[in-house]
């Protein structure tokens, strides 16, 4: 994969750049793919059932109003990325179990870590556009992720 940053210096502004200062988790540090979403607020429901299906390298999206509260993901539903074909999720929220997603070959950016678990109430809307950041999260651009960051395209 081209770096982020040679992507920016390529395409400029036909790119979103996302300012979060998201941390890197997952074992992959650079991942790549079109994009699917999920918006929640500390209820994972959702998010573990996009997993569950096949990702066919697509990056999950999860938008989670940025709460500390709860994680979002774990090392289990991680593995059910992994298992399907997922090659990453960019988290505007936590996850726990860092050490062991760490192992993954997936790629993973979230805020944060929490080792307290979601809701299951299964609220939250998915394949929607997503916002965060100041950045437009649209089901089906591509999403490019790196040590420096993550870009999307308009």
């Amino acid at each position: 994969m081209t770096s982020t940053a040679d992507l920016y210096d390529l395409h400029g502004d036909d790119l979103q750049s996302l300012p979060l200062q998201l941390r890197s988790f997952g074992g992959r540090t650079s991942f790549e793919g079109p994009i699917r979403t999920v918006r929640c607020f500390q209820d994972n429901v959702l998010l573990r059932s996009l997993l569950s299906s096949p990702g066919e390298g697509a990056v999950l999206v999860v938008d989670g109003d940025g709460s500390y509260g709860t994680a979002l993901m774990g090392d289990m539903i991680a593995q059910l990325a992994v298992d399907n074909g997922w090659a990453g999720v960019v988290i505007n929220g936590c996850v726990r179990d860092s050490a062991a997603i760490a192992t993954m070959p997936l790629g993973v950016k979230a805020l944060g870590t929490n080792p307290r678990k979601s809701g299951k109430q299964g609220t939250g809307e998915a394949d929607v556009t997503v916002e965060f950041g100041g950045v437009a999260f649209r089901p089906g651009a591509r999403l490019y992720a790196d040590e420096d960051g993550v870009l999307v395209e308009r």
